[in-house]
């Protein structure tokens, strides 16, 4: 389960660690919502990897989900490519 506060999602992993993500973009792939997530807890000089969570609605609020599912995580993951390709070849 997260939260959310503004741009920024806590989470907590399996190993009970807070994780605290800035919300960088909310997808569509095949009628289910995908939350794009940046970890604000980066090392200096490291680069950022995009984190891919499936968002459900519960009530008024969302949660974020790990995908578990090898074949969903790469449609979602192609999609997200596909849209960074369309975004270079328009600069």
């Amino acid at each position: 389960m997260a939260k959310e506060n503004d741009q920024l999602i806590e989470t907590v992993d399996e190993n009970g660690n807070v994780i605290t993500f800035e919300l960088y973009d909310i997808v569509e792939v095949e009628e289910q919502e995908y939350a794009l997530l940046l970890p604000t807890d980066s090392q200096a000089g490291e680069e950022d990897e995009l984190v891919l969570m499936r968002l459900t609605k519960d009530g008024e609020d969302y949660l974020f989900e790990t995908i578990d599912d090898d074949a969903e995580f790469n449609r979602v993951a192609e999609y997200v490519e596909n849209l960074a390709d369309e975004v270079d070849d328009e600069e």
